[in-house]
């Protein structure tokens, strides 16, 4: 039994320069992403306090711009994963060359969300609105949502060059620039979303449309911060050097791209869909469930921060140890960030437990059966927290060493062939209140864990990519 816990610790619990190394990456992340969750909080309480309406609108039109951000993350982790092999490998070129793709795909996803948005925007909103309620209040919900989506559409662009630019500067280890900018950004948006939805100092009160005001201005601010700062310390940041002198990328470095990175566009559309797809087969349950959900959601984000920035720690520190040759730290690093993820979910989920019934009294402007089915669906959150740990971390390893169709087929795969399945059958067939069939498709990732568990364990995942060519500057 002590043999087991001694090569247990070996396994699972790194050094101390280990875990300064995976500190010095999360903690701003960790800070970007709480702070930028904690003003999402406070935008969803302001919205709140206008009425059911209008929260529940904003809510339905952010689950669709959540399809063009997940598009996003997915669309540039493809030349991402490149990118920090080429930064472990010291090939700026490289790098270079895997920046210019991703300033492709941002015009690429702008372009093609503004084609959907503004042709099919009312048909979208509107599949989550089928529950039973008020006519009346669906109808003011398509309105309050289609108007935030049209203002809010004129940001993406900004949203899609920022994570380019942060990505990049990520793969590179510098994580606090993107955390400055995210911070700036998201106080930005605080406080103009507190003047134009109520109309303070002078500035006019336009209550949800000044919520999407106000987070466009934030997207340009985050944008222009990044950019410039990149730009300045181009000798620190050399890819930027004569990156915009051509848009040009070596073909063959373009096709090894596209080949691994069209599953992961593939995957993150296909999963921000099923999620929204969860959402909406909830919302048979009724119309309050749209503003439950909204809450727990909003909620929950702020307890998530610590196992989402693991993601990012994945993605450096065992994409550069890849790039390097260096497979035996490669190995042994992922078991141990995969257990400090699952540590720190657990902890999280606890506090979250106890804040539970707390959180959702300061939503003024919702019912108090909303408030209790809130309180309800961050409990089960909370409990399920560290399935979702293990998940992430499985899903950002397999993508490290590129393996994207396994990723691909072990992320939406199995949000559609059991997720939605699941949803469907517990509220459709079986009529369950939502609160069980949010339990049963949340307590069924252990599937999905135990499908990770062997993924990573058979260490399939472990490749240099790039001894893979096409690397030439342009």
């Amino acid at each position: 039994m002590a043999s087991f816990f001694q090569k247990a610790r070996r396994t699972l619990i790194g050094d101390r320069a280990f875990y300064r190394a995976v500190i010095a990456i999360i903690v701003p992340v960790i800070i970007q992403n709480g702070i930028s969750n904690f003003v999402s909080l406070l935008d969803n309480l302001m919205v709140g306090a206008l009425g059911h309406a209008q929260m529940s609108g904003v809510s339905i039109a952010n689950q669709l711009v959540f399809v063009f951000n997940l598009a996003t993350f997915g669309g540039l982790a493809g030349p991402g994963i490149f990118g920090a092999q080429f930064y472990g490998a010291r090939d700026i070129k490289g790098l270079r060359n895997t920046f210019r793709i991703k300033i492709w795909e941002c015009i690429a996803l702008s372009a093609i969300a503004f084609t959907v948005f503004l042709g099919f925007s009312k048909p979208l909103i509107s599949l989550f609105l089928r529950g039973e309620g008020d006519p009346a209040m669906a109808e003011e919900m398509m309105a309050h949502g289609h108007q935030y989506l049209m203002i809010v559409l004129f940001g993406l662009p900004a949203f899609a060059m920022t994570q380019a630019y942060a990505g990049t500067l990520r793969e590179m280890g510098e994580t606090r620039v993107p955390m400055i900018a995210g911070v700036v950004a998201v106080i930005t948006n605080a406080v103009f979303n507190y003047l134009l939805i109520f109309g303070k100092l002078g500035f006019p009160r336009l209550e949800a449309a000044g919520a999407a005001a106000a987070t466009v201005l934030s997207r340009y601010v985050e944008l222009g911060i990044v950019a410039i700062f990149t730009h300045r310390h181009h000798r620190k940041f050399e890819f930027i050097e004569g990156a915009y002198r051509t848009l040009f990328v070596p073909v063959a470095l373009f096709k090894n791209v596209a080949r691994m990175g069209a599953p992961l566009l593939a995957n993150e559309v296909l999963w921000s869909i099923g999620m929204s797809t969860l959402t909406a087969v909830y919302s048979l349950c009724g119309l309050t469930v749209v503003s439950a959900f909204s809450i727990t959601s909003t909620i929950s984000n702020l307890f998530n921060s610590i196992y989402m920035s693991m993601g990012t720690a994945i993605s450096v520190l065992i994409g550069q140890a890849l790039g390097a040759g260096d497979f035996e730290r490669a190995k042994r690093d992922v078991w141990r960030l995969m257990a400090f993820s699952v540590m720190g979910a657990f902890c999280m989920g606890i506090i979250l437990i106890f804040f539970a019934p707390i959180f959702p009294r300061a939503y003024t402007g919702v019912t108090e059966d909303v408030r209790a089915m809130a309180t309800d669906l961050l409990t089960i959150t909370a409990c399920a927290m560290p399935l979702y740990a293990f998940a992430h971390c499985s899903y950002f390893t397999l993508r490290s060493g590129g393996k994207t169709v396994i990723t691909f087929l072990f992320d939406s795969g199995y949000t559609w062939v059991v997720s939605v399945p699941l949803a469907l059958l517990a509220v459709k067939i079986l009529h369950l209140d939502v609160r069980f069939a949010y339990a049963i498709v949340e307590f069924a990732n252990v599937v999905k864990d135990t499908v990770g568990y062997l993924f990573v364990k058979s260490g399939r995942w472990i490749q240099n990519l790039t001894t893979l060519g096409g690397n030439a500057d342009a």
